[in-house]
């Protein structure tokens, strides 16, 4: 039997390929045996999906191969799907097999949360992975065609994204660039177009100042959004939403992106969490668990104004440098580091050319913050592959 510790990764988004990437470079030879499992034989960059959501971009630039970013004789990458945590019995179960481990990592990444609303999770669709945005990109060009056959059907034409965070907004933004080159792809009048961000809270894009929520909605009032704030969805239908104020949407699509909670895998391990999200220690340990660490959206950390921290890919990969530290430091017997969060900025785009921005005590919005988001994205790329991958997933326009 051999002593070598194992470790296992679950998932490989942000937090999971940062840990993995860390760790290969930080273990000796034969210190430990380190599994990555992800259901995809490619990472996808979450915060590009909404290009490829609404038709903008390629998916080509949202994902790119593991196999590339690891090396294989240091990590052995498993592509399955997780069934269940075992954490008694240290044991993963995989849909086609089971792993031991002495080390767990826990980067599943989150799930759309509905909140209860009836219908949602039946009729809404949601941007969160590759074949996800596939399938809302197809079904929009659909709708135009479908119009186009009978114009008495307005729903064809109508969108409704519910959530006016930064994955609604950003989502928003993009489709109100692709309608313009839809409605000459399928002669269709733009000006029966219709888009609503319907949002439950007072405001969009919690977390930014005013004044740049107020840029941001002016922006994309101008470009075709009705916003309706203040005002939450009751109801989804196939072909509707009911709001709280009894007014009827009519819309064949519906793209819900009003919250994200844990993996349902964390409570049905036996977890205590809020939401699918375990409040972890300061060394992103889970309680009562020395050995399993749990990173990204099903991680809850409190700020220290003592709110949670929001679940964003900036915090994920600081607390995958941060899991792959403690974790050799465990193997070696070195105390663990606290997990510090450091704020490297927000920049929400707004659509070609477009966008706002805090970096420090700055603001910026424009042509200058939709530039941000371009090196934000490419320092990513940079991080996790270096040069080569930047030349080649980068947008340099």
């Amino acid at each position: 039997m051999s002593s070598i510790p194992k470790i296992v990764i679950l998932g490989a988004g942000y937090g999971g390929i940062l840990t993995a990437q860390r760790l290969q470079k930080a273990l000796n030879y034969n210190e430990a045996d380190v599994t990555l499992v992800n259901r995809h034989e490619y990472h996808y960059f979450t915060t590009h999906l909404h290009m490829p959501a609404a038709g903008t971009d390629s998916v080509e630039h949202t994902r790119v191969s593991i196999s590339k970013l690891i090396d294989e004789f240091k990590i052995d990458l498993v592509k399955s799907s997780v069934q269940e945590i075992r954490t008694q019995q240290k044991k993963v179960i995989l849909e086609d097999g089971t792993l031991s481990y002495d080390y767990l990592v826990i980067a599943l990444g989150g799930e759309p949360e509905t909140f209860g609303i009836p219908g949602l999770d039946k009729y809404a669709m949601t941007i969160r992975s590759i074949n996800s945005v596939r399938l809302i990109r197809e079904h929009i060009e659909y709708q135009f065609a479908k119009y186009k056959n009978d114009n008495s059907a307005q729903e064809h034409i109508n969108f409704v994204i519910g959530g006016a965070g930064f994955s609604g907004i950003e989502f928003v933004a993009e489709l109100a660039d692709r309608v313009p080159g839809l409605c000459k792809e399928y002669d269709v009048d733009p000006s029966m177009v219709n888009i609503y961000n319907v949002e439950a809270a007072p405001t969009a894009l919690p977390g930014f100042a005013p004044e740049l929520v107020e840029h941001a909605m002016n922006v994309l009032t101008k470009k075709g959004v009705t916003f309706k704030m203040g005002v939450a969805i009751k109801e989804c239908l196939p072909n509707a939403v009911i709001l709280a104020t009894g007014e009827e949407i009519k819309a064949s699509t519906i793209v819900w992106t009003g919250g994200i909670r844990g993996n349902r895998l964390i409570e049905a391990a036996g977890f205590e969490a809020m939401r699918g999200r375990v409040k972890v220690d300061e060394f992103l340990r889970a309680p009562g668990h020395d050995n399993i660490f749990i990173i990204g959206d099903g991680s809850l950390m409190i700020n220290p104004e003592g709110r949670p921290y929001p679940p964003t890919a900036q915090i994920a990969m600081q607390q995958g440098e941060c899991c792959a530290h403690n974790l050799v430091a465990s193997i070696r017997n070195q105390q663990p580091k606290k997990f510090v969060f450091s704020n490297k900025g927000t920049v929400a785009s707004l659509g070609k050319g477009q966008g706002i921005a805090v970096v420090g005590d700055k603001t910026y919005k424009g042509w200058t913050a939709a530039q941000l988001k371009k090196v934000v994205d490419m320092r990513y790329l940079f991080i996790i592959g270096g040069i080569p991958l930047v030349l080649k997933k980068g947008r340099f326009r």
